[in-house]
């Protein structure tokens, strides 16, 4: 396994890869890999002969009261897991090496950014497009892979790949689930112990969702109503939203409306740390 901080670099690396025939998979990550990752890297090894991850904390998409300080960053395991999923080339850049001093440009999708977490979260899918953005013209890839947790953030970039005519198939990839039913995500280290205990009622209540929308005449409107009062009833879950919407456009539902599949989408803070899932729903018709 190889790796870059250069931009210049990488990209030599992958260039000479194409010459010799490869198929190039990259796999974006802000590094504090995990299972999930892995998962991601193995799929791309499974597709691509040459894997490329990147770890890279992108300071464009916190905003000034998030957690860009204390976000976790933990090179030397990370490279051990990119290692063992099988990466090739592992592209490690400094801020300095993926912005200019006085860089203006930034990537914009428009109207699917500024709901949910883009409500919540001003401008942090600019920062997400614009990364990746670079990052993509500077791996090349054939393929990229990102986690289903992120659900809003893959159809962004899905919308975003196709608007720019850019030639990478995105793939989108399972949640990977602690045993507990918690989502895997970089944040969860943030939990103490009780606050873990109360963070899994996230994920069952998201099953539970699963389950009335398996009912005979369920509607979408009726399933978030129930997600959101059930959630709200747990002590220590401050939740922003709980939605039931179109999978392919973030819109909610409305009432009447019948539809084959869903997307439930559910962010909470539990102590101080914020937590997204989400899980696909089908409705009997």
């Amino acid at each position: 396994m190889q790796t870059y901080s250069q931009p210049a670099d990488i990209h030599a690396a992958i260039r000479n890869a194409r010459r010799q025939g490869q198929t190039i998979g990259c796999v974006p990550t802000m590094g504090a890999l995990h299972a999930g990752h892995a998962s991601l890297i193995e799929r791309a090894r499974s597709e691509c002969s040459c894997v490329v991850a990147t770890i890279f904390v992108n300071p464009t998409q916190f905003g000034p009261s998030e957690d860009f300080s204390r976000y976790p960053r933990t090179l030397d395991a990370d490279l051990d897991i990119c290692r063992r999923a099988g990466a090739d080339i592992v592209f490690t850049p400094a801020v300095s090496d993926m912005y200019s001093p006085n860089a203006e440009t930034i990537v914009r999708v428009k109207d699917i950014s500024t709901i949910l977490e883009g409500a919540h979260r001003p401008g942090h899918f600019d920062g997400v497009t614009t990364v990746v953005s670079k990052l993509f013209l500077i791996t090349e890839p054939d393929r990229a892979y990102f986690g289903q947790k992120d659900f809003q953030q893959q159809l962004i970039i899905r919308r975003m790949v196709r608007d720019l005519n850019f030639p990478v198939e995105i793939i989108t990839c399972p949640i990977i689930r602690e045993p507990d039913g918690l989502a895997m995500s970089s944040r969860n280290r943030y939990l103490t112990t009780e606050e873990r205990r109360t963070a899994t009622a996230i994920s069952q209540s998201l099953w539970f969702a699963e389950s009335m929308a398996d009912q005979p005449h369920a509607q979408p409107v009726t399933v978030q109503l129930a997600l959101t009062e059930r959630l709200n009833a747990v002590p220590g879950i401050e939740l922003q939203y709980a939605v039931v919407a179109c999978p392919d456009t973030l819109i909610q539902i409305p009432a009447g409306s019948r539809v084959a599949n869903a997307v439930a989408l559910v962010a909470a803070r539990v102590g101080t740390t914020r937590l997204l899932d989400n899980h696909i729903l089908k409705f009997r018709q």
